[in-house]
């Protein structure tokens, strides 16, 4: 009954619409859910993620959950969840995403989810890593663990946002290092992150684990800018 109340005083409202919420909603209404641009890239080897990473590191299979355009409410989800200490959102994603993951023959061999790292000192001013709150949900649908602290970031470079595709490249090419190989071996990764632009920052990612010997990496992204 206090919830119920609460709940009249303070509506739940959707994250993405600002609508409010049904009892059975969480975080993101059902409209949404339907109606926000997917990229069905999980049902496509040869998506334009997949192809990003052509010639650059061996990725096995590589998707995004939404196409991301400025001024739409995927921006809007990713800035709530960035900025604005809306957690869940992270969560809730990576649990619906995880479930059509787990649907697909590419990504049903996933042994383990791994977000790309925040540097320390940013992780700590910002309170939380939105990729590993991601990351989270999408083990839990996919039934296996997420592990925050085999990849690490041990310098905190630049800000990506201005850099051309190579200088974007050279700034995270050192900027990575994996802490437990022994946790990767021979494990079909899931590297996850929030968005994809150029694919700099999760090929850096992916050229560490693969160096664990046995260990695949395959990718995951709450958004895609690459069409």
């Amino acid at each position: 009954m206090i919830k119920d109340f609460l709940t009249l005083i303070f509506p739940k409202v959707c994250n993405a619409c600002r609508k409010a919420l049904y009892k059975s909603e969480d975080c993101i209404c059902a409209y949404c859910h339907y109606h926000l641009p997917k990229t069905n890239f999980h049902l496509n080897k040869e998506n334009p993620i997949s192809k990003t990473f052509w010639g650059r590191a061996a990725v096995e299979e590589a998707t995004s959950l939404y196409y991301f355009n400025k001024g739409t409410k995927v921006q809007h989800l990713i800035h709530q969840l960035k900025y604005r200490g809306k957690k869940e959102i992270g969560y809730s994603l990576g649990k619906h995403y995880g479930v059509e993951l787990k649907n697909s023959r590419s990504f049903s061999t996933i042994d383990l989810v791994i977000p790309v790292p925040l540097f320390p000192s940013k992780q700590k001013k910002r309170g939380y890593n939105q990729s590993e709150l991601f990351a989270k949900g999408l083990a839990e649908s996919l039934s296996v663990e997420s592990h925050s602290e085999v990849l690490i970031r041990k310098l905190n470079s630049q800000s990506q946002t201005k850099k051309t595709r190579f200088d974007r490249w050279k700034n995270v090419e050192f900027v990575f290092e994996v802490t437990k190989p022994e946790v990767l071996h021979g494990k079909h990764i899931l590297l996850v992150d929030d968005v994809i632009t150029t694919g700099a920052t999760l090929e850096a990612c992916a050229n560490r684990i693969i160096e664990v010997p046995g260990s695949k990496v395959s990718i995951a992204t709450i958004a895609s800018t690459l069409f």
